[in-house]
């Protein structure tokens, strides 16, 4: 009985933190999206091309994100060398800015008088500016999913054998088999993980892309415009619901796939 009482004690907060801030708002929102609002996501193409936008925009950011990490992740935790801490804090920065200040990193780097605009005229080519677009946005979405992603798969590489490269080596195995057949599965799980927090965070990333431009047609957008400008609440609730279902159900196959890594 005593057990029972202290196990629904601890378990209590954790369940009045999932009542609170996700099924009751997702029952709200599932409910206040109506059949209006959910037709209307299927009759107008515009909705449509956001979520397929959003989707792809989502997918290169991970894609690239843990293509990066997994590199600098590897070198990192194998390779001592003076200037790896701060060279490790510098990489990790943008941790620290908010969606809206890396929007505006992305403008001074790619806008009309960006960095990448100056030198293209400097060099008597076109004014080349790119941040008002999807590339804009995948570029910000990058700069900011790396720390995290960096640090997930530093942990998981420092945790592994090194014996079990050595014995590989010793097999004669090349550096490349010992890449593809002991570190890559070895840090599987965290890289499922990782890539999964990634995608779920770029789907629902809202500060980078109003700071480029309110014209970047990906949901989070579509649902502010909706819901500020336009006042169609039962379009912007439906909208949300299957942007929360679609992001919980990623989680969840990357949950499974990492053998309960992934949160």
């Amino acid at each position: 009985m005593h057990d029972r009482l202290r196990a629904g004690l601890l378990i209590a907060p954790a369940l009045a933190i999932f009542l609170a801030f996700f099924l009751i708002p997702l029952g709200y929102l599932a409910v206040a999206g109506g059949a209006g609002g959910y037709s209307a996501i299927l009759t107008e193409p515009r909705f449509l091309r956001s979520l397929i936008s959003t989707l792809l925009v989502a997918a290169a950011t991970t894609m690239i994100t843990l293509f990066i990490s997994t590199i600098m992740g590897l070198f990192l935790a194998r390779v001592r060398f003076r200037g790896r801490s701060t060279l490790l804090a510098l990489l990790t920065l943008p941790l620290a800015f908010p969606g809206v200040v890396v929007g505006y990193l992305v403008i001074m780097l790619a806008g009309r008088q960006g960095l990448i605009a100056e030198v293209s005229m400097a060099l008597g080519g076109d004014r080349i500016v790119f941040a008002y677009s999807l590339a804009g946005l995948l570029l910000g979405y990058v700069y900011f999913s790396i720390p995290r992603t960096l640090l997930t798969l530093m942990a998981a590489a420092e945790k592994l054998d090194p014996r079990l490269e050595e014995a590989a080596r010793s097999l004669g195995a090349s550096p490349f088999a010992v890449l593809r057949d002991v570190l890559l599965p070895g840090i599987a799980p965290a890289m499922a993980a990782a890539g999964a927090i990634c995608f779920a965070t770029a789907t629902g990333a809202f500060g980078t892309a109003f700071a480029l431009a309110s014209r970047i047609d990906v949901l989070p957008m579509v649902i502010y415009t909706e819901f500020t400008l336009q006042a169609n609440l039962a379009v912007a609730a439906a909208l949300s619901f299957l942007l929360g279902i679609a992001t919980w159900a990623v989680l969840a196959l990357a949950r499974g796939a990492s053998g309960g890594a992934a949160a």
